[in-house]
């Protein structure tokens, strides 16, 4: 019996017990309970804009991969994730052939396009988003609650209780000074999976406490984008404004479940670091003075973009390589210059 246990194979080495279903079954279960706390909150027709979102999805990803004669991926439940993801970030009212619409502009357009999963250079989910709240402003920001229309608490934070009065012609529902409690349980108009904090964080936690995301992009990102934009001015200013700015929008949404995707975030500490403050600030920025009281989706595709040349300057050094690429280029270089002149000096010596 040969009990010669050296394997020769080609890399990687070090394999992780994670499979990419086995994440996104993860993501799904600690995203599941915010889902229930939007359909309990603002009716049944979210779990059919959810349904819509995800089945548009999957069946997008399963027709392109047909036509393009490629094997299908839709048992990894990445189209499924996306669709969740992007119901979650749809108004319960939205028209059933937007949500499809934006479902199929994230598969085809924004993760197939470039080559499918792992190859995006943005998130799906929220460059659908953006192309929708484009596309169809007034669909996306109308915010219902027990059937009543309201402003959101970003919407009062960012233009006052009297100016949202008079926009909305509910100068009972504006002047409302919001309740923290009903704020952190999901009680409030917003969207479907947004609203609940409490739910958001513990699934969050769950996928922390896994090992499927790490802790520096949610938690900088969250600390940032919450200090950052009461010192801007945005809303009273006063200590308890770090709170709302929490618990109301899509921040922990954002910071949790998107802003950590693997594919559009840094592979390094550092970079994750640079990442998630940059995400904060522009967050903090776009709800002070942008046109839009919420910043999340805008500042997290700014920063997906900026990924590659953050990966690029924050990479580890590999093991033996000089510390300072830049001296040894220098010197590759001024040696190179010495030798093809001291070889050009000589052809000329030769042909005189």
């Amino acid at each position: 019996m040969n009990d010669n246990k050296l394997f020769v194979a080609s890399s990687p080495h070090v394999h992780s017990p994670f499979t990419t279903r086995r994440i996104m079954a993860y993501v799904i279960a600690a995203l599941a309970p915010a889902g229930l706390a939007g359909i309990y909150f603002f009716g049944f027709r979210s779990l059919i804009v959810i349904i819509a979102c995800i089945a548009a999805c999957v069946l997008s990803e399963y027709l392109w991969q047909k036509l393009m004669h490629q094997a299908s991926s839709i048992k990894d439940l990445s189209a499924v994730v996306t669709g969740l993801l992007l119901a979650y970030n749809l108004p319960p009212t939205i028209p059933l052939w937007m949500a499809i619409c934006g479902s199929v502009f994230a598969i085809i357009i924004v993760k197939q396009f470039y080559g499918g999963i792992g190859c995006n250079i943005v998130n799906p989910a929220l460059a659908a988003r953006a192309m929708m709240l484009i596309s169809w402003p007034i669909a996306m920001t109308t915010w219902t609650l027990n059937g009543v229309s309201g402003a959101t608490e970003l919407a009062m934070m960012k233009l006052g209780t009297a100016a949202v009065s008079q926009a909305t012609a509910e100068p009972s529902a504006a002047a409302a000074a919001p309740d923290l409690f009903n704020m952190f349980i999901g009680n409030m108009p917003g969207c479907i999976g947004e609203t609940s904090s409490l739910l958001l964080i513990l699934g969050g936690v769950f996928l922390i406490y896994k090992g499927i995301i790490s802790w520096r992009i949610p938690v900088i990102y969250i600390l940032t984008a919450s200090i950052l934009a009461p010192l801007f001015g945005h809303g009273s200013g006063s200590l308890i404004t770090v709170l709302y700015e929490i618990v109301t929008g899509g921040l922990l949404l954002g910071a949790f479940f998107m802003a950590t995707d693997y594919t559009t975030s840094p592979m390094y500490a550092q970079g994750q670091i640079i990442f998630a403050f940059g995400c904060g600030l522009l967050t903090a920025l776009i709800r002070t003075w942008g046109g839009y009281p919420e910043g999340v989706s805008f500042s997290i595709l700014i920063m997906n973009i900026t990924v590659p040349l953050i990966d690029q300057y924050t990479k580890r050094r590999i093991l033996g390589e000089p510390k300072s690429k830049s001296k040894l280029k220098k010197l590759l270089k001024f040696k190179f210059k010495k030798e093809f002149k001291s070889e050009l000096n000589t052809e000329k010596g030769a042909a005189k």
